[in-house]
């Protein structure tokens, strides 16, 4: 009975120690900010929705 719970225990525990240090390693998920060379645009597309524009 103490095998199993052995057993267990480290087919539980192992896992999670693994994955904790591969997330702490990776930085803990968080990704550098990509710089931005110039502002968004939509190419021809206008500012405001058409409705908008057209119902004033």
């Amino acid at each position: 009975m103490l095998l199993i719970v052995v057993v267990v225990v480290l087919l539980v525990f192992v896992p999670a120690a693994v994955l904790v240090s591969l997330v702490r390693r990776d930085g803990h998920g968080t990704l550098p900010p990509e710089p931005a060379h110039r502002p968004w645009t939509a190419g021809d597309l206008p500012s405001e929705p058409y409705s908008s524009t057209h119902l004033r």
